[in-house]
């Protein structure tokens, strides 16, 4: 049974009021989703969306529907801990587990979650870099004034935060939507690829491998538990479930919204890179510097522009999510500006030696891939479990399915990290 809760911390309201005293009743359910989604559009997916696009046209838009799909059903599972014990995962793992295996599993958690930072901040220094044509230090300083500005924004509540995401994932969206309208893509093609699975050649399946196998992002995991534990709070068992319904909706929306997104960004770079020839636009200066000749200096600078809005927001979640693990891991917490330098620094400092962003890029989501076990496998685990999900916990086909999925991914993860190391 969920337990009532006599008092709620100011902001919040129980899932009644949101449901009688608002018009859209659906207005007060979503947020969570469309913060989390920002981690399926960050800097890295640019890069392999890209890659594939201009290397095997509309051949692989079925890896990112699919990849897409399986998103849609671990996010669900993460927001549904939240619901249903009124605890994030980490904190689950600290009452769940002995002392010392949450002591380790919240080192290697602010590990991935450093890797992360250091992906998403240094897409948005390669964006301002791209479009005012400075050098990537001062790139880099301005991208750390912005990440700040958003993270201060919470002082004002979650409603402000959540609408700055995703103002920034409609501006990624619009970005893409005015470049496939110049590109003009084959949509017959598209419709076909998007729903007929194959590959081709051994090339593209190590790529289908790398989309597939960068779907699920540990952090994220851990945040979006974290989004709705506390929320809006479900006062009956009726109300965990009226939640959870509504819930779903707001995580179908947003993974749309950003498989969408990505689905465009594959397109666009088939419509313009692959229908021309040009086969091995695999980076972001390469694709940025590629564009302009083809569809004009608008269709340039709109990437640039989607490249920020993309590394700013998932800088931005991707600190809140170092917050929780460290809160639910161990109990202890920092200033968000203190975590927001600290995980700044290895990016100025990747930026001074003139180490190559985009190579570090790649590096950082093989490092990323280290983390999946460790989120989706508790995550798995506990919401199978009826004794701490009670009447949300896991249909079995639920469990089956995610069992699958989790068991998926982290072989595809693992293919990966023997493929960077040259074992595969």
């Amino acid at each position: 049974m969920i337990e009532s809760r006599d008092s709620l911390p100011e902001g919040l309201r129980t899932v009644d009021e949101a449901l009688h005293r608002t018009r859209f009743r659906i207005l007060p359910f979503l947020g969570p989703a469309f913060i989390a989604c920002v981690a399926y559009i960050d800097p890295g997916n640019f890069a392999t969306n890209i890659a594939g696009g201009s290397r095997f046209g509309y051949r692989l838009v079925w890896v990112i529907v699919a990849a897409n799909l399986l998103a849609m059903l671990i996010q669900t599972l993460s927001a549904k801990l939240g619901i249903a014990t009124g605890r994030n995962l980490p904190e689950v793992c600290r009452d769940e587990f002995p002392r010392r295996a949450s002591i380790l599993l919240w080192l290697q958690a602010e590990a991935i979650a450093m890797a992360t930072d250091l992906a998403e901040f240094l897409g948005a220094a390669i964006g301002f870099h791209l479009l005012f044509g400075w050098g990537l230090f001062p790139s880099a300083v301005l991208s750390g004034v912005c990440a700040f500005a958003i993270l201060g924004l919470q002082r004002w509540g979650f409603r402000p935060f959540e609408a700055v995401i995703a103002v920034l994932v409609g501006v990624i969206g619009a970005c893409y939507v005015y470049e496939l309208v110049f590109a003009n893509p084959a949509w017959d093609q598209v419709l076909k690829h998007a729903v007929t699975p194959q590959f081709g050649s051994s090339e593209a399946v190590l790529l289908s491998v790398g989309i597939l196998g960068a779907t699920v992002m540990p952090h994220v995991i851990y945040l979006h538990s974290a989004l709705t534990q506390d929320r809006l709070v479900p006062e009956t068992d009726e109300d965990a479930q009226t939640l959870l319904r509504y819930t779903r909706i707001d995580v179908v929306v947003a993974m749309s919204i950003a498989g969408l997104i990505n689905v465009a960004m594959l397109v666009m770079a088939a419509s313009t890179f692959f229908n021309k020839g040009l086969l091995h636009v695999d980076s972001l200066e390469g694709a940025h510097k590629t564009l302009e000749p083809i569809l004009g200096g608008a269709s340039s600078a709109l990437f640039a522009l989607a490249l920020i809005a993309s590394g700013l927001s998932s800088s931005a979640v991707g600190t809140l999510a170092g917050q929780v693990v460290m809160q639910g891991f161990i109990r202890r917490r920092i200033p968000v500006t203190v975590r927001r330098l600290v995980t700044m620094l290895p990016a100025f400092v990747v930026i001074a030696i003139g180490v190559d962003p985009s190579r570090t890029l790649v590096l950082s989501q093989v490092v990323l891939s280290f983390g999946i076990p460790f989120a989706l496998v508790p995550l798995v685990v506990f919401t199978a479990k009826r004794r701490i999900m009670g009447p949300l916990v896991n249909r079995r086909i639920t469990t089956v399915a995610a069992s699958l999925i989790a068991a998926v991914i982290i072989s595809l993860n693992i293919f990966l990290l023997l493929q960077t190391a040259g074992l595969a």
